[in-house]
């Protein structure tokens, strides 16, 4: 049985919307890295990784501060 994982939407202090991945264990795998302003773009980001298939390369780079693909 694999683990299962789930999404948890909540605002933030300034009252934007952001999503975490939560593991079965409840420890966050992903977060959203910003806020949405409204639920509905919050909601389509979460949409967003949810459509990412396992056939998503993995690239491997040297230099972990350069952040561009």
């Amino acid at each position: 049985m694999g683990a299962a994982m789930y999404f948890v939407m909540y605002k933030d202090q300034m009252g934007d919307w952001r999503w975490r991945l939560l593991a079965d264990d409840h420890q966050i795998v992903a977060d959203s890295g910003e806020g949405y302003r409204s639920k509905g773009d919050c909601q389509h980001g979460i949409r967003l990784v949810k459509s990412t298939l396992s056939a998503t390369p993995v690239i491997e780079r040297e230099d972990a501060l350069c952040l561009d693909a």
